[in-house]
């Protein structure tokens, strides 16, 4: 059987695979989200992945990922003319076969059924992960982990009992949310908390991020040169037609803005050390929410994800798609070759500092963990958690 995953945004690639005959195609916007999908059935499923083009980097990095991750899988690339450079470097990434942009649904259609046809000729069922690093759980951790989550679920179940009737007081809605999450070996779960926030919470994320984003602020004050640059690069043709620009310098022009392309490196490495998101004073959170924020206890449901195996007590904190899909880069994939855990070594720490960490520095205490950790290491956590879990900041 082969599955048809579309992995994109474009409004006329979607209606066009909308209405393919006799085959039903998932429509995903983050490639997690379509490992996820391709590794939820038997190892013999194959998939074609139907992948609308974007930006080379992104790109790349995307497929390259899909291949390491998934077994069985076909990549056509949705695009425009590619030239010989670009191309080589879409097919060393993986790629097996492009599309045209604007090629109707028939063409589509035939192209699709052609491979679902000669599946053996392109698939091949004895596909195996290579050159995988997969990080297995020690046997005392686990152990550790099942029995201090059960007892501490048995003893925290009045606290939970009342914090979800508290919440279900405020505000209409669950007492607690699920969201997606990637853990260790990039792994996505179901992460559980107490609900802190309104119901309409997550659509206002990104407005905030941009404005209110601790780590981005923090980067702003260190470097104030660089941080206005990303609101000067873009202009229109008309208010550009006369500025000058130097002779060495390589320009990349889009329909709308020029931007010259060490500016457009620093933007690409900002957005990535800029991947965690963390708010002050986050007007989208609930009275009760700032209690049991302040007090760490909107964490406790996350102890039934640890019994189930997603997390441990101790480890690297899970991320969202949005924060993870910008750390897979190489010097970044360190930090999900370990435990995912409830607390861990930089939440001890940050909380230390006063919360000024920078993601950077979150990001290399969770690498330090990783290579590091042991029995002596975690209680050590555990015991100085103890004494941070009130947090000083409204964060």
């Amino acid at each position: 059987m082969i599955g048809i995953i579309y992995l994109g945004n474009n409004p006329k690639s979607e209606e066009n695979l909308k209405y393919l005959p006799e085959k039903q195609v998932v429509f995903k916007n983050s490639f997690m989200e379509v490992a996820e999908e391709c590794n939820k059935h038997k190892i013999n499923n194959h998939y074609i992945i139907v992948f609308e083009r974007k930006e080379l980097e992104e790109d790349v990095a995307a497929i390259k990922y899909l291949k390491q991750h998934c077994q069985g899988i076909y990549i056509i690339l949705i695009t425009a003319y590619l030239s010989p450079e670009v191309r080589k470097a879409y097919h060393e990434a993986g790629i097996n076969d492009t599309l045209d942009s604007d090629a109707p649904v028939l063409a589509i259609n035939k192209k699709l059924q052609f491979i679902c046809d000669r599946e053996d000729m392109f698939f091949d069922f004895n596909v195996k992960k290579k050159n995988v690093i997969q990080f297995e759980i020690p046997l005392w951790k686990r152990l550790f982990d099942i029995v201090f989550s059960s007892l501490a679920i048995i003893v925290m179940s009045p606290v939970m009992i009342i914090t979800a009737i508290a919440i279900k007081l405020e505000s209409p809605g669950p007492a607690m949310f699920k969201s997606k999450r990637v853990g260790t070996n990039y792994k996505i779960f179901d992460f559980l908390k107490f609900r802190s926030m309104y119901t309409d919470a997550e659509k206002r994320l990104k407005e905030l991020s941009k404005t209110e984003n601790q780590y981005a602020k923090a980067k702003a004050n260190d470097n104030p040169d660089e941080s206005a640059y990303s609101d000067r690069m873009m202009f229109d043709d008309e208010a550009g037609a006369g500025m000058m620009i130097s002779e060495d310098e390589v320009m990349l022009v889009g329909d709308d803005y020029m931007i010259n392309e060490s500016d457009f490196s620093k933007q690409k490495e900002e957005d990535i050390n800029n991947a965690f998101v963390k708010i002050e004073n986050d007007p989208r959170v609930t009275k009760v929410g700032r209690f049991i924020r302040k007090y760490s206890l909107d964490e406790l449901p996350q102890l039934f994800n640890i019994l189930k195996g997603d997390m441990s007590i101790v480890g690297n904190r899970p991320l969202p798609l949005y924060e993870a899909e910008k750390l897979t880069a190489d010097d970044s994939i360190d930090r999900f070759m370990a435990p995912a855990g409830l607390t861990g070594l930089w939440q001890v720490e940050e909380r230390g500092k006063g919360g000024k960490m920078s993601a950077e520095e979150r990001k290399q205490l969770d690498i330090e963990y990783g290579r590091k950790f042991s029995l002596a290491l975690d209680l050590k956590i555990i015991f100085r958690t103890f004494f941070s879990f009130v947090q000083k900041e409204d964060v």
